[in-house]
């Protein structure tokens, strides 16, 4: 209630300093009024300040604090009054460092989580530029079947796993439409004017002008879906240059950032355990958090390239409604059958060729090995003896926790990488298909009629796919549901957009070779700026493996010739009696340390080869999942070296 009051007072006395914050909301379509916005801002930054003022209070409760005194000599011979410096307590203290990251938290936080709108927006936009060729091409193909601009909207609207977020968009159209009361021109000139993007406002604009001036509109968005294409290209490289961008700061940050504070910090260590404490947080802190932190601002700017996912209708036919319906001992027994048939002939497959049941779904994989790592886990921790010493410990255990991550990391980065090569192949021949498919259309022959002759043309791999397309239609399927039925088989977002464009096409009319050819150009482009991005950002996966190796070399530098050295020293201190005391102390605290610092330079490479392995694959593939390969593999090199040189 006064977190209501502030903001509405607030929201009074000074509205036009939120006018831009309103605007990010509406753009960024995140579904919520600026008010109630502007309280959930304030209130997490309230907890957010408040959590961290409190943990702030516990350290500052442990930790030393030294005598405050005044250094600067006074060179001048000026007469000073006297003074005197309070020196606080640990209680003092600790109530000052509360408030102290309780203002300062909640201050950032408060401001950070007020930008989060327009950093969405701007994700957003890219999105929308990256994507908005292909949403034309299907408004082409569906105007040029003969449909209404509302239906081409309803249409796309239903697709939005497929088209993104320009399908998003055009649901404003149809909202406004449908349910505000406004004509097509009124509700395409409010959507003009909320779009985050310029090049979607241009598009609107001037179909706004054809379809006022009453102008041919199937000529229009066919000159837009080529000028598009053409531009595509440029959206292309603008996104690489900020992924480029992204990637270097990626590598300067948490690659060579933290090998520098590695560096410092055994240095510091040298004479005492005040760095410990540092480096804890260094690894198990701050490089997990701002790893994540730049995989979800990649995929924040990133276009999904995950599957597409399709809600297929049944249709219940209801012309016998009125007839009973007796259940007789034959059909019991004749769908049980049916039902075991279906049950034998899923375990048959899986035996016959267990790897392509997990090459078609990679997290199958995870059935079988998360138990096993959780089995292997268990028996570490019955045999593996109960040290007192918790360094000895974890240093005995920590290796075979790697052995069980990589149990689940390997498989699934094998199976997963066979599917994505099969995918590769089958999407690089889908514009092959559609200009031959256009082609053989254009000569007067049906969709049916191309698939039948298609079937004897060598395309590659996905030829295999055109025979059961086939099939399907020789069992009595339609196009259309044999279409659907190879999406669901493959199951990415291109073949969806393809199957998509083709589906609705041919349900206008039967004559669509035109939409097929600019469907063939729009999946040649889609394929070449894949291949484009790959090509560029392969580089940057290079330069991460580098820093990667280099960041290993540095830490078994720093074992073989500083720590070791380090205690061997301290063991010779040690051994030579009691004669120096102080000389054993310090050696016995540099021993302990130097276990500590071995572990923590360990972990901090496996720590560097995870995230560092994802972020290689999320910029170079487009998907979290194509970098766990890199991070399998980074893992590996970590546990060999750790465990065989140093």
């Amino acid at each position: 209630m006064i977190v209501d009051r502030y903001v509405s007072w607030k929201l009074k006395r000074n509205p036009d300093a939120f006018m831009q914050l309103h605007a990010d909301l509406i753009s960024a379509r995140m579904g919520i009024t600026l008010n109630r916005f502007l309280q959930i801002c304030l209130i997490s930054a309230l907890l957010a300040g408040f959590s961290a003022g409190i943990a702030a209070a516990l350290f500052a409760s442990l930790i030393y604090i030294p005598r405050v005194s005044i250094q600067i000599y006074n060179v001048f011979n000026l007469q000073l009054p006297s003074y005197y410096i309070p020196q606080l307590n640990q209680t003092n203290f600790a109530i000052l460092a509360f408030f102290v990251i309780f203002i300062l938290l909640s201050f950032i936080s408060y401001h950070v989580m007020i930008r989060y709108p327009s950093i969405k927006k701007a994700s957003r936009t890219t999105k929308i530029n990256l994507s908005l060729h292909n949403a034309v091409s299907y408004m082409f193909a569906m105007r040029r079947g003969g449909a209404e601009m509302l239906d081409i909207f309803r249409s796309m609207s239903e697709n939005a796993v497929v088209y993104g977020e320009v399908a998003i968009e055009f649901r404003q159209v149809l909202r406004d439409a449908e349910y505000f009361g406004h004509d097509l021109i009124s509700a395409l000139e409010n959507l003009s004017m909320t779009t985050p993007s310029e090049k979607l406002k241009d598009f609107l604009e001037d179909l706004v002008s054809v379809t006022g001036s009453g102008g041919n509109i199937s000529e229009y968005l066919e000159g837009r879906v080529r000028m598009y294409q053409e531009e595509a290209r440029f959206e292309q490289l603008q996104f690489l240059s900020t992924l480029q961008i992204v990637a270097e700061a990626y590598v300067t940050v948490f690659v060579a950032g933290p090998l520098f504070l590695v560096i410092i910090m055994v240095v510091m260590g040298m004479v005492g355990s005040s760095a410990v404490l540092e480096f804890a947080l260094v690894t198990y802190v701050l490089l997990p958090i701002g790893a994540v932190i730049f995989i979800l601002f990649i995929d924040m700017m990133s276009l999904s390239d995950e599957v597409a996912e399709r809600y297929t209708r049944i249709t219940e036919m209801k012309q016998f409604i009125d007839v009973p319906i007796e259940d007789k001992e034959d059909d019991v027994r004749n769908y049980k059958a049916l039902d075991w048939y279906d049950r034998l002939k899923a375990i048959r497959g899986f035996l016959t060729s267990p790897f392509d049941w997990f090459i078609v779904n990679a997290n199958r994989t995870l059935y079988f090995t998360v138990p096993l790592a959780l089995i292997y886990i268990i028996a570490v921790y019955l045999v593996t003896p109960q040290y007192s010493d918790t360094e000895l410990y974890i240093a005995v255990v920590d290796d075979h926790v790697i052995i069980a991550m990589l149990i689940v990391i390997l498989p699934y980065a094998v199976f997963f990488e066979f599917w994505r090569r099969k995918l590769k192949s089958i999407e690089s021949s889908i514009p092959d298909f559609l200009e031959r498919l256009s082609g053989i259309n254009r000569v007067g022959l049906t969709i049916a009629g191309a698939i039948n002759v298609l079937v004897k043309a060598n395309l590659g791999l996905i030829s295999y796919e055109i025979r059961r397309i086939k099939r399907d239609l020789e069992w009595g399927a339609s196009v259309n549901d044999a279409l659907i039925r190879f999406e669901e088989r493959v199951n990415t977002a291109a073949i969806a957009r393809t199957v998509t464009l083709i589906t609705k096409a041919s349900e206008m009319t039967g004559d669509i070779g035109e939409v097929l050819g600019i469907a063939s150009a729009d999946a040649r482009m889609s394929e070449t700026l894949k291949k484009e991005r790959q090509g560029e950002m392969f580089i940057y996966t290079v330069i991460i493996y580098l820093a990667f190796f280099v960041f290993i070399f540095v830490v078994a530098v720093l074992n073989t010739n500083f720590l070791e050295i380090l205690e061997q020293l301290s063991n010779m201190t040690t051994s030579s009696g009691s004669s120096i005391a102080g000389a054993s102390e310090f050696s016995m605290a540099a021993n302990m340390d130097v276990d500590v610092f071995r572990r923590l330079l360990y972990h901090t490479c496996l720590i560097q080869a995870i995230f560092s392995g994802i972020i290689a694959g999320q910029m170079g593939e487009g998907m979290v999942k194509s970098g766990i390969k890199h991070a399998g593999i980074m893992l590996i090199i970590a546990l060999v070296i750790f465990n065989l040189f140093i």
